[in-house]
């Protein structure tokens, strides 16, 4: 089990390329989106 958690982190990383439709996806998303702060208390709204 120890050596399961303990790999060595040198392998080669992945560099992921995202689709233009996920980035588009991911900024209008993040455009519609709106967070209010009200007595510590966070309301999550999207905006659609």
């Amino acid at each position: 089990m120890a050596k399961f958690y303990l790999k060595s982190s040198k392998k080669e990383e992945k560099h992921l390329v995202p689709s233009r439709r996920t980035v588009d996806f991911l900024l209008s998303y993040s455009k519609s989106l709106k967070v209010v702060e009200y007595n510590n208390l966070k309301f999550e709204t999207i905006l659609n």
